[in-house]
């Protein structure tokens, strides 16, 4: 019997997922020269075999029935990020968002612009 198709994305999914995201539509030939453009050199073959598992998986939708096919992403970037973040929250913290920010902001000094983005995000949620 055959496993059923995985609910979370791989590494090299997200990858091509991020393509969609800045692109919006495009083909597995131009996911994968935008790939090789930003340095991840994958051949045509694996993109397409990709993009088809992110077709099934329902992350990308197909817009038309001549190839080449174009495909656009079905599910937004905050909604994909918004279910990963939150997975790892619960797997990794038992749920503790305390420990996130601990471990986001204790191990590192912030910069100006994170401190600034910190600010306002804790100004936002004391209205």
């Amino acid at each position: 019997m055959a496993r059923p198709a995985a609910r979370d994305l791989t590494e090299r999914e997200l990858e091509v997922m991020h393509i969609f995201w800045s692109k919006g539509e495009a083909t597995a030939a131009e996911a994968r020269d935008r790939l090789a453009e930003s340095g991840l050199d994958r051949t045509y073959t694996t993109i397409a075999n990709l993009v088809r598992g992110l077709h099934e998986k329902g992350f990308l939708e197909q817009l038309n029935d001549e190839r080449p096919f174009v495909y656009r992403a079905s599910r937004t970037y905050e909604e994909v990020s918004g279910r990963l973040l939150g997975d790892l929250v619960q797997r990794v913290f038992r749920g503790s968002r305390a420990q996130v920010l601990c471990r986001l902001v204790g191990d590192r000094k912030l910069s100006a612009e994170e401190r600034l983005v910190l600010e306002r995000i804790l100004k936002e949620q004391g209205r």
